[in-house]
């Protein structure tokens, strides 16, 4: 399987850059950026256009494709694909070339992609072969081959000097450490670091929707393990977990044994230099049975993975008159010890819908300690103490902000909307987005972190956190 090139296209839908295409037809990218422009302007909404495309052949001698196109940002980065190929590999190598834009270029724009042509060109070349095959995808190799922009680069450009060139030729900086020298392609060698360190993010996030009985009728927590490493060396890392039985579906990075991980559910690795990420899973609330004789049902076996607990509780009361209508909208935190942060309610009132009057008010319970980043003492002498809420006059959407809910703490949000001649037609549920700090749905412990060196004589700083953030639909 092989994928023909990748192109991406401004918020204009004119393309900025391509990589070089298999495909003898001229006309080729063309008809791909045509038929996504096209699909886009019919649709009302962007996001409502398949991520997959059908793109008929030009002429009878040519088989018909197909276009797979994410967008990020103000991007949209487009990957054509023709014969058997599966479109999940044009989506897995689009993200992977994405991430490696953000490590070299930190943010993915229109203006950073034309301040470094040669830089994406080079990655292009690196990336994919002629062939149209994933080829070095590894940041810590495409860096020995890609330098990263930088402003001495700029000048030695400027000046003439290929500075590329002169690294990869074995002399000057790159005279101890050349390219592809290491045997683990992840992981450079000669890497050094005067303070040694390895941290881990153990991040999670819930999707869930409960109907208007308070019952969760679906859910889902996927997680992964973050790592930064700043070790010197070639460190050997050893993780493991006092739970990792609520770990399932795991998907490790290449650097991590497999073997040990089959057989003592611990993460050996030696780990890539800086960022990446260690793994990722999903967590069941109630571990899955070992087979047996009696196999259960695709049901239950869905049903005894989704038993969560929402972190909160919303009572909605909505009133339907003839031309508008009235709400009253109560949040309570479920939690006594952790705070919700950050939370973002939705709530579509409909088309026509206008004339919002609305109240926000904090009701009683919760302290004023919140473990999120140390103690902070609230403001509860004023109405909304922070919390506040706007309209979208085109989406018809009332957005209610609270920054922090505290322990057991419950807020309010009243008004009214009117919808002129027209009969009001809300949406019949509430999207919450949220965020808790130093704090995992599986409650994820790790047990023991390993750290040797047979050439390297350090004792490195060590350390892991959790934090937590959610989308919650909430049906009235």
């Amino acid at each position: 399987m092989a994928l023909d090139g990748i192109i991406i296209l401004d918020h204009y839908g004119r393309p900025i850059i391509q990589s070089g295409f298999r495909s003898s037809t001229t006309a080729y990218s063309i008809l791909h950026i045509d038929a996504v422009n096209n699909a886009l302007q019919k649709a009302e909404r962007s996001a409502d256009v398949d991520s997959v495309i059908y793109v008929p052949p030009l002429n009878t001698a040519n088989g018909s494709s197909a276009c797979c196109h994410v967008e990020v940002g103000d991007l949209r980065f487009l990957c054509p694909v023709s014969g058997d190929v599966d479109p999940l590999l044009a989506f897995a190598f689009l993200q992977t070339f994405i991430d490696i834009l953000r490590e070299y270029l930190g943010t993915v724009s229109a203006a950073t992609l034309r301040d470094n042509f040669d830089i994406v060109y080079q990655l292009f070349e690196e990336t994919l072969d002629s062939g149209g095959h994933p080829l070095t995808t590894y940041s810590n190799a495409l860096r020995d081959i890609v330098i990263p922009p930088s402003l001495l680069n700029k000048l030695l450009s400027v000046t003439g000097t290929n500075f590329n060139s002169t690294i990869n030729s074995g002399f000057g900086a790159g005279a101890a450490v050349g390219p592809f020298s290491s045997p683990l392609p992840w992981r450079k060698t000669g890497v050094r670091y005067n303070n040694n360190e390895i941290y881990f993010d153990i991040i999670e996030q819930l999707k869930a929707i409960v109907n208007k009985n308070g019952t969760v009728v679906s859910s889902h927590v996927h997680g992964k393990i973050e790592a930064n490493a700043k070790l010197s060396g070639t460190p050997d890392c050893s993780l493991n977990f006092t739970n990792p039985q609520v770990l399932d579906d795991c998907a490790l990075h290449p650097c991590v044994r497999l073997h040990r991980w089959n057989r003592d559910k611990m993460l050996s690795f030696v780990p890539p230099d800086g960022r990446f990420t260690l793994m990722d899973y999903t967590f069941s609330s109630n571990p899955l049975p070992s087979p047996s004789p009696t196999q259960q049902s695709l049901t239950s076996v869905m049903s005894s993975r989704s038993n969560l607990t929402i972190p909160f509780i919303i009572k909605a009361i909505v009133e339907l008159e003839d031309s508008g209508g009235s709400f009253d909208v109560t949040l309570t935190s479920r939690y006594s010890t952790h705070a919700l942060e950050n939370i973002v309610a939705d709530i579509h009132l409909g088309p026509g819908a206008g004339g919002i009057r609305c109240n926000v008010s904090r009701g009683s319970g919760g302290g004023g300690f919140i473990n999120a980043g140390g103690s902070r003492n609230l403001d509860t002498s004023g109405a909304s103490s922070g919390a506040s809420w706007s309209f979208d006059a085109q989406r018809t959407v009332l957005r209610w902000e609270i920054p922090i809910v505290s322990p057991s703490s419950s807020w309010s949000l009243h008004g009214s909307f009117s919808t002129g001649t027209r009969a009001p037609r809300p949406s019949h549920a509430i999207r919450v987005r949220f965020d808790i700090s130093s704090h995992t749905y599986s409650a994820l412990k790790v047990g023991q972190l390993k750290v040797t060196n047979a050439k390297e004589n350090y004792k490195p700083y060590k350390g892991v956190r959790g934090r937590s953030s959610g989308e919650v639909e909430w049906r009235w």
